[in-house]
């Protein structure tokens, strides 16, 4: 069976201050906070739709921050949907600092059984800079009581954040998995208007990685986690009208774990020493490959890599052969 989200996005709410890349108006595409009949109406709509394991997951602000009459309000609509066995489980997403034992106790009771933190960083210098009012210290300590209290775990982190480098990426995700979350959730930033990196864009105090860019860095990432056995549910943004129309800069792609799993091919062939060499791919990855418009193919003879492209439908789609 098939496991599905049943999304109910609180915008903002909850949040105790304005990170520098913030304007999850925009990120959600959706301004007015939902009710508990809005979230039963969210169920029952999916419910219809057979064949899917589904969990509720509250995203968009910091949920366990938001009024907590409300949040209980919410957690109410849903938890006869966990008791009756309908759904899997409710899953949220908040902030480090607004998790502790008295909130933890309560979620559980309400049938809370995933809990994702945004760590976004694990250096304390760049969560500065970007306004996040946590430190990394503050991570660990809510990933290590949400492991105590029997909730699945699972951490968000940004690249490309103001201040921040590749080798600092490379440290926040070695940090993430000594955490050992269930899942993780890398989002490249996105500058969006009206956000405090849109002004140091616009002052031209602030260079945001690129699609492509990002793709690199991210395909750096992904195979530490995957060999930590850490299971990568989400790579860069949802895609929507609302996020293309208001962004600046930044990682945003359409299809941005594309971009990451043609990276990643590339880089089988990057390992090598520059050269000639016949590559084996099935023929289901071929385009990812060669990348958008070729653009791998280019990249590869820019470095001096002349590759002869074989059909073999034996490999994997994520495995090259090499000759």
């Amino acid at each position: 069976m098939k496991k599905g989200n049943i999304s109910i996005f609180v915008p903002h709410a909850g949040c105790p201050c304005e990170c520098s890349f913030c304007n999850q108006k925009t990120i959600t595409g959706q301004q007015d906070e939902p009710t508990a009949q809005d979230v039963v109406n969210a169920v029952e709509k999916a419910l219809r739709r057979k064949g899917f394991d589904y969990e509720i997951a509250f995203f968009g602000g910091s949920f366990t921050a938001i009024d907590r009459e409300y949040m209980l309000t919410l957690l109410g609509a849903a938890k006869p949907y966990v008791e009756s066995k309908q759904v899997s489980g409710i899953r949220i997403s908040t902030r480090p600092d607004c998790i502790d034992e008295e909130i933890l106790s309560l979620l559980r009771e309400y049938g809370v059984t995933s809990i994702e933190l945004g760590a976004q960083s694990m250096d304390d210098g760049v969560l500065e800079a970007n306004r996040r009012g946590h430190t990394a210290q503050d991570v660990v300590n809510a990933a290590e009581l949400i492991k105590q209290y029997g909730f699945e775990l699972g951490l968000q982190m940004m690249t490309g954040l103001y201040t921040d480098t590749e080798e600092k990426a490379i440290e926040t995700a070695k940090k993430i998995i000594a955490l050992k979350p269930e899942t993780v959730r890398i989002y490249p930033t996105v500058v969006l208007k009206g956000t405090y990196l849109a002004e140091l864009y616009l002052r031209e105090e602030y260079t945001p990685l690129g699609p492509d860019d990002s793709a690199e860095l991210c395909a750096k990432l992904v195979p530490m986690f995957e060999n930590a056995g850490i299971k990568i549910i989400r790579l860069g943004l949802h895609s929507s009208e609302d996020i293309k129309k208001n962004m600046l800069a930044g990682g945003f792609h359409d299809s941005f774990g594309e971009l990451v799993k043609s990276r990643l091919l590339v880089n089988q062939i990057l390992e090598r020493e520059p050269g000639d060499y016949k590559v084996f791919v099935n023929e289901r990855s071929l385009s990812q490959l060669k990348g958008n418009k070729k653009s791998n193919i280019y990249l590869l003879m820019e470095r001096g890599y002349n590759i002869n492209i074989i059909i073999d439908n034996s490999l994997a789609v994520d495995e090259l052969r090499i000759k």
